[in-house]
């Protein structure tokens, strides 16, 4: 009987990977990890517990026990979802992974990446970390499958609004209208599940890409299904890093704890919103079709699922509850 383990369950994407693996395989089969298993609600975890699913503390930093876990819960296959902090940290943690699955005998380990890692012209805060973790992978002997997602459609959907609504209901980004395939995290965790249950080619890596569209006409569509006057503004790399720094955005990932209004840094933010401007993320591939036997979401069917961003805010009580 194949194991599979599920990291960072606790998360956006891991839960929905988890979620998907459920209705897959039985829960006897399946280990799920987090850093932090205090975060997931008690209901859920009594609801896994009641599948046969076994729910684990599992630490990118620390490879022994990375180790020990694998072996102890005789895991065969892995899905593992990229460290939290950017840069050295990130590369340290996951090498320790790769170590780990190798000390450990893992059959299989499908890492999650993102678009432009094996590219050249990239240079998105985040890719270093990407780009080094793919080679690491690839030199370590581990049987492999690399996910590398676009980026994610609901970070314009939720992220960009909770931004807009603390700036006059401006949507300020350095994109201009430059378009992008973003993915949806529903898409990228039906593909996370369909490769950890062997559905990929060996050794291969896919891009996982959706529908073509920019953040204007993102912006375009929520402002019409929320009834709000949301307005889109182009600005320039350094006037985009002006207005996250009045809205109390940290330039680096190692502060994301101490009060930022998001959990995420502007160096991030600005390097990935300047590659769709400069055309970076317009990557057309069909390999969520291939992988899960399905389209890829229509942007459309993400503002009523989204709606919890904008739904109760005092400019929705304004446009919409007069």
């Amino acid at each position: 009987m194949t194991r599979y383990l599920v990291t960072g369950v606790d998360g956006n994407l891991g839960s929905r990977v988890a979620k998907n693996m459920l209705r897959a395989v039985s829960g006897s089969q399946l280990v799920f990890s987090t850093p932090f298993p205090e975060k997931i609600d008690e209901a859920k975890r009594e609801e896994w517990k009641a599948e046969g699913v076994t729910l684990i503390k599992m630490d990118y930093r620390d490879r022994a026990q990375i180790t020990k876990s694998f072996v102890d819960n005789k895991v065969d296959r892995v899905w593992m979802v990229c460290g939290t902090y950017i840069g050295l940290p990130r590369q340290i943690q996951h090498r320790n992974m790769f170590d780990a699955a190798v000390d450990a005998h893992i059959k299989h380990i499908t890492y999650t990446s993102q678009v432009g890692a094996n590219r050249q012209g990239y240079d998105q805060y985040v890719m270093p970390d990407h780009t080094f973790s793919e080679a690491y992978l690839k030199l370590s002997g581990l049987n492999y499958n690399i996910m590398r997602n676009n980026l994610f459609l609901e970070n314009s959907f939720i992220n960009a609004i909770k931004l807009a609504m603390s700036s006059d209901l401006e949507w300020v980004t350095n994109a201009g209208e430059g378009k992008a395939n973003f993915v949806a995290k529903d898409d990228s965790a039906r593909c996370a599940a369909a490769l950890l249950l062997g559905k990929g080619e060996p050794n291969t890596a896919y891009d996982l890409c959706g529908k073509l569209i920019n953040e204007k006409e993102i912006c375009e569509l929520i402002a019409s299904y929320s009834g709000i006057p949301f307005t889109f503004k182009k600005v320039d790399d350094e006037e985009f890093y002006d207005y996250l720094d009045a809205r109390g955005l940290h330039r680096s990932s190692e502060v994301y704890t101490s009060g930022s209004p998001l959990m995420w840094c502007s160096n991030d933010l600005v390097t990935n919103e300047g590659s769709i401007g400069k055309g970076l993320m317009a990557v057309k591939s069909d390999a969520i079709k291939k992988l899960t036997g399905r389209e890829p979401t229509d942007p459309k069917e993400l503002l009523e699922p989204c709606s919890f961003a904008w739904r109760g805010s005092d400019a929705d009580k304004k446009y919409n509850h007069k």
